[in-house]
């Protein structure tokens, strides 16, 4: 089950992470981290839904090219009443709020709008993020 706990981010976008969740606080606005780290066979797992397992796309990132798969990415969703609301009136200024604290949003993504997502990787390529992982080195050198 992939992760939902921010120790499990790299620590600049844990740090970023937080932040983002006190500023949608301070304007009442409640959100839940609904994913962090994932491993590349839950990645696989989630690619594989509307492709060879029943169910809508819910990716199009293979293993390995995925954000997640380093702790440089997570997934939130607005709580109303402690309820997950993933059809929110909130989700524009969530984006903006991310974007305010550094973070990439999803939602602003061109060909899969992805409302939940947030990313973080200055200078970083999937490619180069592949690399470091596989020689053990910090990714956010």
């Amino acid at each position: 089950m992939p992760s939902r706990s921010l120790e499990d981010l790299h620590p600049l976008i844990a740090e970023k992470a937080q932040q983002l969740i006190e500023a949608a606080q301070t304007e009442g606005i409640e959100i839940l981290v609904t994913s962090t780290l994932r491993t590349f066979e839950e990645q696989a797992e989630l690619f594989a839904i509307g492709r060879t397992k029943p169910g809508d796309i819910v990716t199009n990132a293979e293993p390995g090219r995925s954000w997640h798969n380093f702790g440089l990415a997570f997934d939130v969703v607005p709580l109303v009443n402690g309820k997950a609301i993933f059809d929110s009136p909130f989700w524009n200024r969530i984006g903006e709020l991310g974007k305010q604290v550094g973070l990439v949003w999803g939602g602003d993504f061109q060909s899969f709008k992805d409302k939940p997502h947030f990313e973080f990787h200055p200078n970083l390529t999937l490619a180069q993020a592949n690399q470091r992982r596989e020689s053990n080195q910090n990714l956010l050198a």
